[in-house]
């Protein structure tokens, strides 16, 4: 018995590259050229109005396509409302993503549907995914052409969360195993990290490395003593939970490789973060990205890339929504 299941998992293991080579076969560039030939035009205006609004545009849509793609691949699940208020958003690990993350895609949509010759020909998992490209280029970032022919997913429930998404505690084993999962490798993990570079996260989601981190130590000695302390006057105990301070203290509005600099001087806010620099698997990577931010960028594109075919709807898995928080 135990050699047969061991035989299982070494079929399922190796038939997982072909699931998802094959369900995101259907992506392609300019997917949506005598569909559409106008979306990443109208896509990229609503989201450059929306970033001059507000920086969180940024971070809150790069944030919400990783979010999605994670859960049940990316097909706009994320985006989801429900009355039961069991949906992915609902989750405790989503009720964080920024309002102006979904707002993004909202107004992008709408921007889409105002061309007769567009409407609701285009799924919002694709806007989203074009949104997350031009929030990257808006900040400094690296542009690239993004593949499109997804389709918006049906099912979207709160339980399939936390099992998917990477907690900021996470050691590398964690990490690894759970972007392996999505077939994403150590080189993706590491570059895709790097979008910790912009946006902020609230005081609750590192406390523990500041205050009480064990027996012997209230810090996480791999935190830089001089960041540690700042880390606790901006975020002191029984601090207000709706607090949040940037994730890169240097440069947090520039899409650049800072956060691998930072990383490198023990100025990791989460775990999940540190750890890249301080276990030897991932090590050279950082070494590579903070020293090369061409290197990092051309990892980065690949890594986003490769995250954007995961979980691709085909055929009756799903529909191109009207209304991108309800299904059809």
């Amino acid at each position: 018995m135990e050699h047969r299941n061991s035989f299982l998992l070494s079929f399922l293991l190796l038939l997982l590259p072909l699931l998802l080579n094959s369900a995101s076969a259907q992506l392609k560039q300019n997917f949506y050229q005598n569909i559409c030939p106008n979306v990443e035009n109208y896509v990229r205006s609503a989201v450059e109005k929306k970033f001059n609004e507000t920086f969180v545009t940024a971070p809150g849509t790069l944030r919400l396509f990783f979010h999605d793609c994670f859960v049940r691949g990316c097909d706009a699940s994320v985006l989801l409302a429900s009355s039961g208020n069991n949906a992915e958003k609902d989750s405790p690990l989503d009720q964080s993503l920024a309002g102006d993350g979904f707002d993004t895609v909202i107004k992008a949509k709408a921007a889409v549907d105002n061309d007769s010759k567009c409407k609701n020909k285009v799924s919002c998992a694709d806007i989203l995914a074009l949104a997350a490209r031009d929030v990257i280029v808006l900040t400094g970032g690296p542009s690239y052409t993004v593949e499109l022919g997804r389709l918006d997913g049906r099912v979207s429930t709160n339980t399939s969360v936390h099992s998917n998404i990477p907690l900021p505690t996470f050691n590398l084993d964690k990490l690894i195993s759970m972007f392996t999962a999505h077939g994403l490798s150590q080189t993706d993990l590491v570059a895709l990290s790097g979008a910790h570079t912009i946006g902020s996260a609230h005081c609750a989601r590192f406390a523990k490395r500041i205050n009480g981190f064990s027996r012997t130590s209230s810090v996480d000695p791999t935190l830089n003593s001089t960041y540690a302390q700042q880390l606790q006057q901006e975020c002191p105990k029984n601090v207000d939970p709706r607090v949040a301070i940037n994730m890169d203290p240097n440069t947090p509005r520039i899409f650049d490789n800072t956060y691998y600099k930072n990383l490198q001087q023990g100025m990791g806010l989460f775990t999940s973060d540190q750890v890249l620099f301080t276990d030897s698997r991932t090590t050279k990577l950082v070494n590579l990205f903070a020293s090369n931010v061409t290197a990092f960028q051309q990892a980065f594109i690949t890594a986003i890339t490769n995250l954007g075919r995961v979980g691709v709807k085909t055929g009756s898995q799903g529909e191109i929504r009207r209304d991108c928080s309800a299904v059809n």
